[in-house]
């Protein structure tokens, strides 16, 4: 192993972000002639493809994250600072933190993106998106709250309101929690109440292109579509949400406007650069393109400064395929690793080719023994996709006690078809939703007896 350069000057690499580009990043230095400073405003990493799984009941936040203290802690060249970067100086060669300034001599940049509500930002109050584990556990009590809330009232309409769901976007997360959702309905909770029958809920999937799954071969959406069908999600797609209000979700397609009544709208559609992004364009002069994202080079750095690079989610990269790249974990985890080589071939005094992503195939499971697949050279879907998607999950899990926690807990729901991880946790859970006395949510003020989870 190779420790930290032992010299006044030694060569300094801060990588912003603990999310798969900052940590496949950080694990191909862990044995370069470097410093390594990784920054997160977490100390964790989040297994994000797994996060509908925390919203749905089937697993808890620690099964799908690591601390990365533990991750990189065989790298001696390496420490983990908990914070947040407010401003970068390309000229000094430095970033600022909260009352902290660090040096670099490379920057890499990996803070991704966040949910985006196209202009419509107080709709996030009553329907959460998916990107962190606070999102997860919020999605999580509204489902099961709703599941309560039901049972307990009196008035038809009211239930059926209580036992409507809506998710808005038809990609892999709206498919996945559509699916999730609709197994818990119709087949874990159908023996739990006593008032209500979970089978007369209504899981609604609305997508504003023409088929879910917009990336996929038409065909792969066609069967993804009827596998969601067969479960009992309703898909709905050509629909656009125009307005989300007092419990009604307002859509429109085509010519007609429907209003449908619902408490649980979680939101799956639509995503925004994180706001390192504004940092660097006025900084540094990166150019954005309509969703934030920084326009990088072809070896992923920045047009005028060749020691700043970004990746993953927050990077729009085309010069491969003339469109940018979809915002996965493999195109993250793969930039991660090029730019850790590029780093240590030219501090070698070599030079590298241009980043080339290696498209290994999409996934998105649907349900129970229901998946698709598509790898390039074969599409098929059925139990072989789901068996694939459930064992490449597996693999990419980051440390080994998730990789065996969530393959028993998985083994353990397949046959018993239970949830585990069905709790109701905080009623304030991000200081700013809350159920009133009559189970309705709304947005508080902030309050000394908000329940952080």
């Amino acid at each position: 192993m190779v420790k930290p350069v032992e010299n006044q000057s030694p060569h300094n690499v801060v990588i912003v972000g603990g999310g798969f580009g900052g940590l496949y990043a950080a694990k191909a230095l862990g044995r370069a002639p470097v410093n390594v400073t990784l920054i997160d405003k977490r100390n964790f990493h989040l297994f994000q493809p797994l996060l509908y799984q925390v919203a749905t009941g089937t697993l808890s936040p620690a099964d799908i994250s690591s601390p990365l203290r533990a991750v990189v802690s065989e790298n001696e060249n390496t420490k983990v600072i908990m914070g947040e970067v407010k401003d970068i100086d390309p000229e000094q060669r430095k970033i600022f933190l909260s009352g902290e300034e660090l040096n670099y001599d490379t920057l890499i940049v990996a803070t991704g993106v966040s949910h985006f509500y196209f202009g419509n930002d107080h709709w996030e109050t009553v329907a959460p998106g998916l990107k962190t584990i606070e999102n997860a556990l919020e999605m999580r009590r509204r489902i099961f709250m709703a599941f309560e809330a039901a049972e307990k009232e009196t008035d038809p309409e009211k239930r059926r309101s209580w036992l409507t769901f809506v998710i808005v976007g038809g990609g892999p997360t709206g498919v996945e929690l559509a699916g999730a959702i609709a197994e818990l309905a119709f087949s874990t909770l159908k023996k739990d109440f006593r008032n209500i029958d979970t089978a007369e809920a209504k899981v609604l999937l609305l997508e504003g292109m023409d088929r879910i799954l917009p990336p996929y071969a038409p065909d792969l959406s066609e069967k993804a579509e009827k596998s969601l069908n067969k479960l009992g999600v309703t898909v709905q797609t050509k629909t656009l949400v125009t307005n989300i209000d007092n419990n009604i979700v307002t859509t429109k397609q085509g010519d007609t406007v429907e209003e449908i009544p619902a408490r649980t709208i979680l939101w799956a559609a639509g995503v925004k650069a994180s706001a390192m992004g504004k940092v660097l364009a006025e900084r540094a002069g990166a150019q954005l393109d309509r969703s934030g994202r920084v326009i990088v080079e072809a070896d992923l750095s920045l047009a005028g400064h060749p020691n700043i690079f970004v990746i993953g989610d927050l990077a729009n990269y085309t010069h491969q395929t003339g469109k940018p790249l979809p915002g996965v974990a493999p195109v993250a985890m793969q930039q991660g690793e090029y730019v850790a080589n590029l780093i240590k071939q030219q501090l070698a005094g070599y030079s590298m080719l241009p980043f080339q992503y290696i498209d290994r195939g999409s996934l998105a499971v649907i349900g129970r023994n229901a998946a698709v697949a598509d790898l390039g050279f074969v599409k098929f879907s059925g139990v072989i996709a789901w068996l694939i998607w459930v064992f490449i999950h597996i693999y990419y899990l980051i440390e080994f006690d998730n990789k065996l926690i969530v393959l028993l807990q998985w083994g353990w729901n397949y046959w018993t078809k239970k949830r585990g991880a069905r709790l109701i946790t905080g009623e304030e859970s991000s200081g700013r939703i809350a159920v009133d006395a009559n189970g309705d949510f709304y947005a508080p003020a902030k309050s000394k007896e908000a329940v952080e989870v």
